[in-house]
């Protein structure tokens, strides 16, 4: 199978996508291909080969698509119209779907969707006429998260906040008030490989993580109508931290993630938000991050898509086989999975 990624580039909150391609193109045992952003947009002529019949090869194809606008990039792969028996594409922002570009959708050369937003399953199989399924978020809880006790972190901040938020000078000291300790935005690391690794040692070390959806807090770049978690919840839950904050109302998060991981604070006041946060960390107790990590374990991992993958595209090879069933191990043990 060939993977195909666009890369949006350094700090923008996709380093853990980046993470899962490098992971998937090691179980899927095949050499993941990364556009950069204008490698992945074509130009007029071959954006026109869309309109020439496309010949059934062999291989399969999986587009893992950072926006619908990347879903262009199929045009960027060498052979593409003869080389593949079927092309899917992995949309994670997939709350976009306005977006999804005219001439895709009509030329049907993407023979499958996957989206990351359960609510957004049907309307992308009404625009498309093509399959699509669910596919969320994940994280690598097996191979990098933990859920271990020593966690002398309260409240650690990741990505956007609300203005009230935003200031970490100003909300450490506000933590300190309220006997909570506090860290701010980590420093970024120039792989982002690492990047991804230091942030999930970080998370291993704390107990509460703070993250609020688009609905309360709304960027240039975020949806304005749709909401969706990011993975900052998943990568969070996966460090065995619990994620605190206002959360999205959908059915994904009803679905996907569990109520003891979530402290909902309702509103994005910060001495509102820090009381109840500070109320929660004095019945904090080592048993939760042992239950973020477990079901983590049991609904986050990576390798959990990969098997939804392999099954749409051509079933798991060796190596991805082996690591499912170390998964299912680290399921019936997490206690072990921790202490690895």
């Amino acid at each position: 199978m060939q993977i195909v990624y666009c890369d949006p580039g350094r700090r923008t909150g996709w380093d853990p996508i980046t993470w899962m391609v490098r992971l998937a193109g090691g179980l899927f045992e095949t050499e993941p291909l990364v556009l950069d952003r204008a490698e992945a947009v074509p130009g007029l002529a071959r954006k026109l080969a869309l309109l020439a019949p496309r010949r059934r090869g062999q291989e399969s194809c999986l587009l893992v698509c950072p926006h619908p606008q990347a879903l262009w990039m199929v045009l960027a792969v060498e052979g593409w119209r003869r080389r593949f028996d079927r092309i899917a594409a992995w949309v994670i922002d997939s709350f976009w779907a306005e977006e999804i570009p005219w001439a895709i959708r009509r030329s049907g050369v993407i023979d499958e969707y996957f989206v990351t937003n359960l609510e957004e399953v049907e309307l992308w199989a009404r625009l498309t006429r093509k399959p699509c399924r669910w596919l969320p978020w994940g994280t690598d809880a097996l191979g990098l998260g933990q859920g271990g006790p020593a966690r002398p972190v309260d409240l650690l901040r990741l990505g956007r906040q609300p203005d009230a938020w935003e200031r970490d000078e100003e909300t450490a000291g506000a933590c300190d008030r309220h006997g909570l300790t506090f860290a701010g935005r980590p420093p970024g690391q120039e792989d982002q490989g690492d990047n991804e690794r230091m942030l999930m040692r970080r998370l291993a070390g704390t107990k509460y993580v703070l993250c609020f959806t688009n609905r309360v807090n709304q960027a240039g770049y975020t949806h304005p109508t749709r909401e969706y978690i990011t993975g900052r919840w998943v990568d969070a839950l996966g460090g065995g931290a619990c994620v605190a904050g206002v959360h999205p109302r959908t059915e994904t998060v009803r679905r996907l993630l569990w109520p003891e991981g979530l402290l909902e604070l309702g509103t994005t006041d910060r001495e509102r938000g820090l009381a109840a946060i500070a109320s929660a960390a004095r019945g904090w107790a080592p048993e939760q991050a042992a239950l973020n990590h477990r079901r983590a374990l049991e609904r986050l991992d990576w390798r959990h898509r990969f098997a939804d993958l392999a099954a749409a595209l051509g079933g798991p090879g060796p190596r991805l086989t082996a690591e499912l069933a170390r998964l299912r191990q680290a399921v019936a043990s997490p206690g072990e999975a921790a202490a690895g």
